[in-house]
């Protein structure tokens, strides 16, 4: 089974349910208020820890509250990042409608800052597959991530997120030049190629990266283009929240990569398990889904 090196932060999320998200001076109520680890990278990691694929985390602590919160849930699940760091740690506030949708609004401390130092004593030539998102590309180390990332051999995961299309484009175009597997919604890369349909934004986006390219579509399913669209439809189920569906999609599907499965059977997995993070709230599965998950026919 390949080795997968997960980059990235880990936040408190605080989950806030509204039936509605308040106008300008508008006054709500909240139906319920919870914390949970999150965060791009945890999202990611969280579905390898839990399928067993062998990971290495580098996820940079803070101090504070939030980073006393994320130090002690991350030792209860077990899941290990050595980077403790000086500074705070942010936070996001999640607020969730009645609908499932979710809005962010996120304060970041240091969980999105990156030092070259964090890898030193590891053997990059261990890992197949190493994972970012766009978030830290775009902060402040942003430079500083994709010089490490040029020399590594590995395959690099790219998740741009919403926020893309906010990314100075000389980083982005330093990326497309790793020629990474990009993971991302339809709204996303339609947003960050300017184009009006997937399947122009597919084209444009290969002629960058040359790789794969994994275009998630909610209940609709999920995609994959390296010149040729493979499509696999996805599941209708009741949704709670939509928080963590793409990490988590993101983080199967390069499980499935790491387990050595095509790229169909690893969309088909990759939808299942979204699948099941949407149907509650945040990406909590219990270890009972996970156990199914885990034992899922096509592994």
């Amino acid at each position: 089974m390949d080795k997968c090196l997960i980059i990235g932060s880990t936040v408190c999320d605080v989950v806030i349910n509204v039936d509605q998200l308040p106008t300008t001076a508008g006054d709500v109520h909240i139906s319920n208020q919870t914390m949970a680890l999150g965060g791009c990278a945890y999202n990611v990691v969280s579905v390898l820890h839990h399928l067993g694929v062998p990971y290495t985390f580098v996820s940079p602590v803070g101090t504070g509250m939030y980073g006393e919160f994320v130090a002690r849930e991350l030792e209860k699940q077990g899941i290990q990042t050595e980077v403790r760091v000086e500074g705070e740690n942010g936070c996001c506030y999640c607020f969730v409608e009645h609908h499932g949708e979710r809005t962010f609004m996120s304060h970041h401390g240091v969980e999105y800052t990156f030092n070259p130092q964090w890898l030193d004593g590891l053997n990059l030539d261990d890992y197949k597959y190493v994972y970012i998102c766009g978030l830290e590309i775009e902060e402040r180390d942003g430079e500083q991530l994709i010089d490490t990332l040029s020399n590594v051999d590995a395959t690099i995961i790219f998740a741009p997120g919403p926020r893309g299309n906010l990314i100075p484009q000389e980083r982005m175009e330093r990326v497309y030049q790793l020629s990474p597997i990009v993971h991302l919604n339809e709204q996303e890369i339609k947003e960050q190629t300017g184009c009006d349909t997937v399947e122009a934004a597919l084209e444009v986006l290969y002629e960058k990266t040359h790789n794969k390219i994994v275009v998630t579509q909610g209940a609709q399913g999920a995609m994959t283009y390296d010149g040729i669209i493979t499509h696999v439809p996805g599941e209708s189920v009741r949704v709670k929240d939509t928080i963590g569906a793409g990490d988590s999609h993101a983080g199967a599907f390069i499980s499935s990569l790491a387990k050595g499965m095509d790229d169909k059977s690893a969309l088909t997995f990759a939808n299942k398990v979204a699948a099941q993070v949407v149907q509650v709230s945040g990406v909590g599965l219990s270890d009972e889904v996970w156990g199914r998950m885990k034992n899922y026919k096509i592994y």
